[in-house]
């Protein structure tokens, strides 16, 4: 088959054939040239799309950690406010122990009064 590919050129100068074959050779060049800057391409469009694949993943994970993130200050913030309170609770109830010692110790001595006036 090749022998009708080049039929054409019979006939044809040495010259004219010499610069065919640097066209037919300029053309394979070429060829293989495209070959390559399509397979690069290709690499490239793939290494992009893994990349967005990345950045997506990791806008995800961002957004997961940033939600957990909200709920744990809103925990912490419930935390403080129940320790808050719960220190505010414990004065209260100190306040109450002091003021009822304190009516523990005047009823003792208003005993000890009593039962003095009870031995004369």
């Amino acid at each position: 088959m090749s022998w009708a590919v080049e039929e054409w050129k019979e006939g044809l100068s040495a010259r004219v054939l010499q610069k065919i074959h640097e066209l037919e050779s300029q053309v394979d060049k070429l060829k293989k040239e495209r070959q390559q800057r399509q397979y690069q391409l290709e690499t490239l469009e793939a290494a992009l799309q893994k990349q967005k694949q990345k950045v997506e993943s990791e806008k995800n994970e961002s957004a997961i950690l940033k939600r957990e993130n909200q709920s744990l200050m809103e925990l912490c913030d419930n935390l403080e406010k129940a320790k808050q309170k719960i220190s505010h609770d414990l004065q209260v109830k100190e306040s109450q122990v002091n003021i009822q010692s304190g009516q523990l110790n005047s009823s003792k001595k208003d005993i000890e009064r009593l039962e003095q006036e009870l031995k004369r």
